[in-house]
């Protein structure tokens, strides 16, 4: 056991190969992200997410507000490391193309809402973390931020099964209409981030008005539950079924999702490797073993050859891993509110889809 042990770990990168990813080890990272869906099959079967409002008392708790921006600061500080660190294996920050740069502003800018605006001057209150949601949440970052540097950095991965424009970076010549892609997906990346943050400011009004309405009902000032002298400590409300609530009771997961969907469109202007100018050559290396696409991924692939832009891998990724975790929280907060305010005030209110009381 002890020599199947130390072989394992002799196996693993170094952290040089790690911080940032060689194109060998870059593969591999990519390959082991695109099926994160497979790891969300445990979330769909158990209730257990003690965060937020389903939060429990534990010794292993981390105070909200840190354990909140710890998870979600680590995506943007890896993803400007692994950008601007020199590297043999690909161009230098100042050689990539502004949509390689825009792209990363994007990213960076969703997580500074996430990690510190979020957190620290929009939310009321933040319940105690578990630390093993924490841990999750930061590897979950770390490995997207990773996928997401390497490609705008220009690492060119080919695919098995081979497309043309996914695995060359050459596109053969497309419509008017595809070229507009970019366009649209900064649009939908704006709409989207303006949404979610606008759903979750309206959450968080209404806890304030709720906490509030308590407080002047209590003339002995007591303290409210579990310690805290927070008066916004869990305290929790359903929103009214209107304005973005009017169907669903998570517009702040379909916003998110609508944003990261824009950004996969956007990154279909992301330059190769094979495509940067002479000037930002580095080596060859820079091109990545080949990768076999998860089975789901494959008709994307297929669609990205057909109308002849290259394939955001990374980003395609980034949105399946992003709904697919996201989806069973919906689906087990749905059930949260219908427990704690019944049915009724639920009012018919899919968690995502309008209608779907399982959904």
């Amino acid at each position: 056991m002890g020599a199947t042990i130390s072989s394992c770990w002799g196996a693993m990168p170094s952290t040089a190969e790690l911080f940032p990813p060689t194109p060998g080890v870059y593969t591999s990272i990519l390959c082991c992200f695109q099926y994160f869906p497979l790891m969300t099959v445990a979330q769909w079967i158990l209730s257990w997410h003690p965060a937020g409002k389903t939060s429990s008392q534990s010794i292993f708790n981390i105070p909200g507000r840190i354990a909140w921006s710890a998870m979600e600061i680590v995506g943007p500080i890896n993803l400007i490391y692994n950008m601007v660190t020199p590297s043999p294996y690909a161009p230098s920050f100042t050689d990539l193309p502004m949509s390689n740069i825009l792209l990363a502003t994007l990213y960076c800018t969703h997580y500074l809402n996430r990690a510190i605006i979020s957190p620290f001057f929009s939310a009321p209150s933040m319940s105690p973390i578990h630390v093993i949601i924490m841990s999750s949440a930061m590897l979950f970052n770390w490995f997207n931020s990773a996928c997401l540097a390497g490609w705008l950095r220009g690492y060119t991965v080919p695919t098995i099964p081979s497309f043309y424009t996914a695995s060359s970076g050459t596109p053969s010549p497309r419509s008017a209409v595809v070229d507009l892609l970019p366009t649209v997906g900064v649009v939908l990346f704006a709409i989207g981030m303006a949404g979610n943050i606008y759903s979750e400011t309206t959450l968080f009004r209404l806890r304030r008005e709720e906490a509030e309405k308590r407080a002047t009902k209590k003339a002995d000032n007591e303290t409210p539950a579990g310690g805290s002298h927070n008066k916004f400590h869990k305290v929790y409300v359903i929103p009214p079924a209107r304005g973005v609530f009017r169907y669903i009771l998570y517009p702040h997961y379909v916003f998110e999702w609508l944003e990261w969907i824009g950004f996969a469109l956007a990154g279909t202007a992301v330059a190769p490797f094979s495509a940067l100018p002479a000037s930002a050559s580095a080596s060859s290396l820079a091109i990545a073993p080949p990768l076999r696409l998860a089975p789901w991924l494959v008709p994307v692939a297929w669609a990205a050859d057909k109308i002849a832009v290259p394939l955001p891998l990374p980003a395609v990724v980034f949105v399946v891993n992003a709904v697919t975790n996201m989806l069973p929280h919906a689906r087990w907060g749905r059930k949260w509110y219908v427990g704690k305010f019944g049915e009724k005030d639920v009012a018919g209110r899919g968690a995502v889809l309008p209608g779907c009381a399982w959904m």
